[in-house]
Formats: structure tokens, C-alpha cells, sequence
């Protein structure tokens, strides 16, 4: 029988740590369960960018496969809570007088609340039941929480274009303005990106801060102007502190939306503090979150 010799594919009884290397990289082995480094993790986000669309456009399909109404519910569904939003905070309560074109205001500030609450509750669960997939699949993972924000976005442009038709048929002009709307939806986009992975890591370490995550939407819908000015109320405040008013305008969830009506509403003319202050929060939010997701990155999928 001829000899062969030995196969290069068989690993010897015994390997050096040195030896074991080489032979990893010679077939194109990689450790799993470790931290790569941050150069490394920015060149497979961008080789994997087309499986973050490809997983964001099946989110987006499983999330409306089992309603008749399919898409329509992503433009139904803000408007109802906003003709409810309308009855009781503009009629009953009267806050449309704070406001020229309440209509456009409450319903541009919903509509951009929606998003960017989706993005936090969805971030929240990005990792959650993902087990099989992370540990059957190598991919970086920060794609779970960028994939919901992605399928989110693209969920509610409907929404945002019917944002545009409201500003016309409530009387507000088409202004150079307009031009950036989808820059500010940009802005908001990128900070709710930001915080989904934050609490994608947190609720990852921790699951029970899950919980927690609706309380701190549901606070964030009540002070951040969603139905109602901020500036108007807190001046209507006896004896408000000084530092009241700007806590509360310059709050993430604030200038999200005030830069967004700020495009729409001719009555809220384009301020360069709040825009300065939004992308700041922006800038914050995307590179903390991903650096803390980073680092984390060798624990994912283990439990």
C-alpha cells in the first residue's frame, strides 16, 4: 500500500500555543466567544452590512404579515392616538392655545415620539430569544439592535409622509426649511440607535431592567412636550426655577421632536442652539452605545 504521507488537514495529538495559531490561521480558524478589536468589528459591520437590510426587511415583513391592513397600520395607528391625544389635551384641557397650529404640532411631535420610543422598547428585546441565531451564525452583534432601529425607520416613512400632508392642510408653507426634515428624522434615527444599544447591553446583563424600560418611555412621552409646549407650560408655573425650563428643553426626547417641528412649522422657526444640542445628543448616544456593545461583544449568545 503506497504511503501517502501525512494529512495536512489532521491535527496533531499535541500543539503548542504558538503551533495551534498557526495552524488556525493557516485554514482560516477564528476564536469564538472573544472581543475582537474595534478596527476589526468596523470592517465586518460594514462586510455585513447587506445582512442588517436583509434582517431588517424580513423584521419589517413578520411585523405587519398578520394584519389586513398591513402597512397602513404604521399611518393608522398614530393618527388614532392622536385624534385621542387632540380630545383630551387640546379640547378638554385646552393646551391647543399655547400653540398656533396645535394639529401640526402634536401630531409632527407623536409621530417622531413613536419612532423613538420604538427604538428603545425594540432595543431592549434586540438580544432577547436570539441565542440560536447568535450561537449558529457569526456576525458582529451589533447588528440585532441596529436591525430593529432600521426595520423601525423604515416601518414609519409612511407615517413621516403623512406628517408633510398634515403641515399643508393645517396652512403651513412650504419653506426652504422642509429640506431638512429628513435630516432631522436622521438625527432622531441615529440617537435612538444610540440608546437601543445601550439598553440592549443593560437588558443583556441584566434581563429584570426590562421592566423598566416602559416606565422610562412612558416618563420621557410626559416631558418631553409630546402634546404640549414646554416653554408655555413651565412659564405658566409660578415661582419656576431658572434652570426648570432649559432642563427640560434640552432633554434628549425634546429636542428630537422640536427639531423635527422646527422643519414643518413656520411658527417655530430653525434655532442653531437645539440643533447643536441634538446632534450632540446624537453624537453622544451613537458612540457610547457602541462602544459599551463593543465591549461586551465576547459575551453574547452564551446564555
Amino acid at each position: 500500500m503506497t504511503d501517502l504521507g501525512p494529512d495536512p488537514t489532521r491535527l496533531p495529538e499535541a500543539l503548542t500555543e504558538q503551533e495551534a495559531e498557526a495552524f488556525a490561521a493557516r485554514h482560516g480558524l477564528e476564536q469564538v466567544g472573544v472581543r475582537p478589536t474595534l478596527g476589526s468589528y468596523l470592517r465586518d459591520l460594514w462586510r455585513y452590512r447587506h445582512l442588517a437590510w436583509s434582517m431588517a426587511r424580513g423584521e419589517f415583513v413578520s411585523q405587519h404579515r398578520d394584519n389586513y391592513l398591513g402597512l397602513l397600520w404604521a399611518v393608522l395607528n398614530p393618527i388614532m392616538l392622536g385624534v385621542a391625544y387632540y380630545l383630551i389635551f387640546g379640547v378638554l384641557l385646552d393646551l391647543k392655545r399655547d400653540v398656533d397650529n396645535f394639529i401640526a404640532f402634536l401630531t409632527i411631535g407623536l409621530f417622531t415620539f413613536v419612532f423613538f420610543s420604538a427604538a428603545l422598547t425594540s432595543g431592549a428585546k434586540a438580544l432577547l430569544g436570539k441565542v440560536s441565531v447568535m450561537r449558529s451564525l457569526a456576525f458582529p452583534r451589533v447588528l440585532l439592535p441596529l436591525v430593529v432601529v432600521l426595520s423601525g425607520f423604515v416601518s414609519n416613512i409612511p407615517a413621516f409622509l403623512v406628517l408633510l400632508l398634515i403641515a399643508l392642510a393645517t396652512g403651513e408653507p412650504v419653506t426652504w426649511s422642509w429640506l431638512l426634515f429628513p435630516v432631522a428624522l436622521l438625527v432622531v434615527a441615529a440617537m435612538g440607535l444610540g440608546m437601543a444599544m445601550l439598553v440592549a447591553r443593560v437588558v443583556h446583563a441584566a434581563r429584570d431592567l426590562a421592566n423598566v424600560v416602559p416606565l422610562v418611555v412612558r416618563l420621557l412621552r410626559y416631558v418631553s412636550g409630546v402634546f404640549f409646549s414646554i416653554e408655555a407650560r413651565v412659564a405658566a408655573i409660578d415661582d419656576a426655577p431658572v434652570w426648570l425650563g432649559p432642563l427640560l428643553e434640552f432633554q434628549p426626547g425634546a429636542v428630537a421632536l422640536t427639531i423635527v417641528r422646527q422643519t414643518l412649522m413656520s411658527g417655530l422657526p430653525l434655532d442653531g442652539t437645539t440643533w447643536a444640542v441634538a446632534c450632540g445628543w446624537a453624537a453622544f448616544f451613537l458612540l457610547t452605545g457602541f462602544l459599551v456593545f463593543w465591549r461586551a461583544e465576547g459575551t453574547y449568545g452564551r446564555t
